[in-house]
């Protein structure tokens, strides 16, 4: 078992505390003293270039799947010399008309290198195992999908 400490901290600073006109700025500050500048999304009067929980959510997924595929493929005798992800999160209102991240589509594009390379097949499987061994996947209740691979649920 392990604990994940995050300080959140959020400040009026004396404006109005009106809906139109709080602040949304806020930052994390996570275990180690590394800081982010945090806000809402940009379509609930947050600033673009601060993270939202939304794409913070998007970014876990991703470098959770990566962080597990790279491990299962080292695992498997594959050398992988680059990893990126274009991952895309998607919000829609569930059955009670609440708002949620219901789909994350990852996009991985890797670089392989050495005499053994994976098959589709195998790269699939990897994807696979890479889903059921994230803690953030098996987390969540998102839908997950690798594109080129079947999703996760």
């Amino acid at each position: 078992m392990s604990e994940h400490r995050v300080h959140v901290a959020w400040e009026r600073g004396g404006v109005d505390f009106g809906y139109e006109s709080y602040p949304r700025d806020h930052r994390w500050r996570f275990e180690g003293g590394v800081e982010v500048p945090g806000t809402a999304a940009p379509a609930f009067r947050g600033d673009p270039k601060r993270v939202d929980p939304e794409a913070a959510f998007v970014a876990a997924l991703s470098s959770c799947h990566m962080l597990t595929f790279l491990y299962v493929a080292a695992k498997h005798g594959f050398v992988v010399d680059a990893y990126a992800d274009d991952a895309v999160g998607v919000m829609t209102k569930n059955e009670a008309g609440r708002m949620w991240v219901s789909k994350v589509t990852l996009a991985p594009a890797i670089t392989f290198s050495g005499e053994k390379r994976p098959t589709p097949q195998q790269l699939d499987a990897l994807h696979h195992l890479a889903h059921d061994e994230c803690y953030i996947a098996n987390s969540v209740k998102s839908e997950v999908v690798v594109q080129g691979s079947t999703s996760f649920a």
